[in-house]
């Protein structure tokens, strides 16, 4: 992979990550548990730091570094608003959604490892990827709760 090919990659992580660490935020502002809301906290500084990493690898490649999310990820943050405030913001209707954010988070970077990266940036993919993996099986697991506490 050519190196414009790589920045490109890495950028749209880069969206990834930003979108993450602004769908966590928006997530802890509505949630009600306390103690989700530090866990959505967490995830969103690590998203900040994932991207943070991702940039300096652009960076050094000789590429301009995103530094914002997505407009799919604004669109899907503004349609999150809604459906919460119409589902009377509960946790349970939050970390669906927030779930649903990291599906997508999986699926741009099982992407971005199916191109040939040079090994220096597939490792911080792979590694970003674990991170990714466990906010999901983390945010599945609180909402399996939720759901056997509400239903």
């Amino acid at each position: 992979m050519n190196p414009d090919e790589t920045i490109e990659t890495l950028n749209e992580l880069i969206e990834t990550a930003k979108d993450g660490e602004y769908g966590f935020l928006s997530s802890a502002e509505y949630v009600r548990s306390p103690e989700v809301r530090k866990l959505f906290a967490r995830r969103a500084d690590e998203c900040r730091q994932a991207a943070m990493e991702l940039q300096i690898l652009v960076v050094a490649l000789g590429g301009e570094a995103e530094d914002d999310g997505s407009t799919t990820g604004t669109v899907h943050r503004g349609w999150m608003a809604i459906k919460d405030t119409l589902s009377g913001y509960s946790d349970r209707a939050i970390l669906e959604e927030t779930e649903r954010g990291e599906d997508s988070a999986l699926s741009s970077y099982r992407k971005a490892l199916e191109k040939p990266l040079a090994q220096e940036v597939r490792n911080v993919v792979e590694q970003q990827l674990q991170g990714v993996r466990r906010n999901h099986a983390q945010l599945r697991a609180l909402r399996d709760q939720a759901r056997a506490t509400v239903d």
